[in-house]
C-alpha cells in the first residue's frame, strides 16, 4: 500500500457531522515483501536435421527407370544444403549422392541457385560387396567385402567402367519462393553403357547454427564405414532403415533469446494482448531479432510496472537447447514480490521470423510456486512473413532480413503449415521458487 492514509466517508442525514476515520500508519502494518527466484530453461531436445524425407518411382516396384523422374520439395536457409542417396540399381552396392554436405542452394549473397546441379552428384561404393560388371545380370547380394565408402571415378575397385554421373542422372534445382526449392532428379541412363534404374531414396537438410551445419554428413561419410541403414539402400534399394534413422534425428532446433521478465500489477499484461496488433513498444524487436532491450525500456515507463529484467545466459548470451545430451541454457533472477504482483516472461523462438514465447493472458500470480511452464504460450507477432522454422532465408538469426506484414498477434498453430512442434513445456521451462 503506497498511501499512508485512507479515508472513508459515511453518508449521514443533514446536520449530522461527517465522521472521518484515519488509518494506522504503514509502520504498524508494513507491506510484506517476499523474495522468489524465477528460473527459465531451454529444455528442447534438439535435433540436427531440420527436414528429411523419402522419394520413389511411380511404378511397381517403385524404382525410377530410365526416362522417369522424381522431385524433392524442401525449404532451406542460407548455408543449408540438400543431401540425398539412391542406389545404382544394377550394381552390387553403389549409390548416388552429392558430395557432403550436399547441394548448397544459395550464393554467398543469399541469391537462390537454380538450374542444372548434376555436376554435384557423385557415384559412391558402399564398400560392403565386391563389384561385378554393372548391368541387369548382377547377382545380389554378391560377395561380401569390408571397405570404407569411396567415390567411384571412371572405374571401381574391380576395374569396372562407369560414365560420369552427369551422363546418367540429371539434377535440376528450381526456386519456388519463400525459401522453398524443388529438386528434380531424372534418370537419363537409358541407352548408355551404364543403363540402370535408381532405387527409392532418402533426403535431408541439416540445421545451421553460428554458420556451421549441425550434421554436415547426415547420410554417409567419405572414407568411413557405412552406417545407419545406408547398406540397405546401396545393396537392395531398400530406403526403409535409413529413412527411419534420419526421421529420428529430424526436428526442431532453436535457441531462446535473452529472457525478458517483468513484475507488474493490474488486470492486463503490459506487453501484449492476444488478437490485437503489436503495440509498437519493442515487442517486434524481441519477436523478430531477439532484442528485448527496447521493450524493457518501454515497460519501465509504465506506471503499473515495478521491475524489468533482461537475462542473458553466461557465455552464450542466448539459451541454447539440449544438444547431444548436454543440458540446455538456463538463467535465474531473484524477484522481490508483494501481494498482488504478477509476472510475465517473454523470449524469441530464435529460429523463426517473429514467433515468441510469453506468459499467456495476464501473466502469472507471483504467489504461485513451482513449475509454471503450463502458463506459457507460443505466439506469432504478425509483423514478419513466416517461413519454415530453422530453414528460412529471411529469418534474422539465420543471416536474413524479415519481410514485413501486419496481422494481429495470434497463437502459433500446432501442427502448423510447416511442421509439428513439441508441446511448449518441452521447449521452455519456467520455475518460480
Amino acid at each position: 500500500m503506497k498511501l499512508r492514509q485512507f479515508f472513508r466517508v459515511l453518508s449521514v442525514p443533514a446536520m449530522v457531522p461527517i465522521i472521518v476515520l484515519t488509518s494506522c500508519s504503514l509502520e504498524d502494518h508494513p507491506v510484506q515483501v517476499e523474495s522468489s527466484t524465477i528460473t527459465i530453461e531451454n529444455v528442447l531436445q534438439a535435433q540436427p536435421l531440420v527436414e528429411s524425407g523419402t522419394f520413389k518411382g511411380a511404378g511397381t516396384p517403385p524404382v525410377i527407370l530410365p526416362g522417369e523422374s522424381v522431385t524433392i520439395h524442401f525449404s532451406a536457409a542460407k548455408g543449408e544444403a540438400l543431401s540425398f542417396a539412391t542406389m545404382y540399381g544394377w550394381s552390387n552396392d553403389l549409390f548416388f549422392a552429392p558430395e557432403n554436405p550436399g547441394i548448397v542452394v544459395y550464393q554467398p549473397d543469399g541469391t537462390p541457385i537454380e538450374g542444372d546441379v548434376s555436376a554435384q552428384i557423385k557415384l559412391w561404393d558402399n564398400g560392403t560387396r565386391l563389384n561385378q560388371a554393372p548391368g541387369a545380370a548382377v547377382m545380389h547380394p554378391g560377395v561380401p567385402d569390408l571397405k570404407n565408402i569411396m567415390e567411384v571415378v571412371g572405374t571401381d575397385a574391380q576395374g569396372n567402367a562407369y560414365l560420369p554421373v552427369s551422363k546418367l542422372m540429371s539434377a535440376t534445382l528450381k526456386y519456388d519462393g519463400s525459401s522453398y526449392f524443388t529438386l528434380t532428379i531424372k534418370n537419363i541412363s537409358g541407352g548408355t553403357a551404364n543403363e540402370t534404374p535408381f532405387s527409392p531414396g532418402v533426403w535431408s537438410v541439416s540445421h545451421i547454427a553460428g554458420g556451421n551445419l549441425l550434421n554436415a554428413a547426415p547420410l554417409y561419410s567419405k572414407a568411413q564405414p557405412t552406417a545407419n541403414g545406408l547398406t540397405s539402400i546401396a545393396e537392395m534399394g531398400d530406403n526403409g532403415p535409413l529413412s527411419t534413422y534420419i526421421a529420428g534425428i529430424t526436428g526442431i532446433f532453436t535457441p531462446l533469446s535473452p529472457i525478458l521478465v517483468v513484475v507488474y500489477t493490474g488486470t492486463e499484461s503490459p506487453i501484449f494482448k492476444d488478437g490485437e496488433a503489436d503495440r509498437g513498444e519493442g515487442l517486434t524487436m524481441l519477436a523478430q531479432r531477439g532484442n528485448a532491450d527496447p521493450l524493457a525500456a518501454a515497460l519501465k515507463t509504465k506506471p503499473n510496472v515495478k521491475e524489468v529484467y533482461v537475462l542473458h545466459a553466461d557465455g552464450t548470451n542466448v539459451l541454447l537447447p539440449s544438444i547431444g545430451g548436454q543440458p540446455g541454457g538456463k538463467v535465474s533472477q531473484v524477484l522481490n514480490l508483494t501481494a498482488g504482483d504478477r509476472i510475465a516472461v517473454a523470449t524469441m523462438y530464435g529460429f523463426s521470423n517473429d514467433w515468441f514465447f510469453i506468459s499467456e493472458g495476464n501473466g502469472v500470480d507471483a504467489a504461485m510456486k513451482g513449475d509454471i511452464s503450463s502458463m506459457m504460450g507460443l505466439y506469432d507477432d504478425g509483423t514478419a512473413i513466416n517461413q519454415f522454422p530453422g530453414a528460412g532465408i529471411t529469418q534474422f538469426n539465420l543471416a536474413g532480413t524479415p519481410l514485413m506484414e501486419s496481422k494481429p498477434i495470434a497463437p502459433v498453430p500446432n501442427p502448423n503449415m510447416f511442421t509439428t512442434l513439441p508441446p511448449v513445456n518441452q521447449m521452455i521451462k519456467v520455475t518460480l521458487q
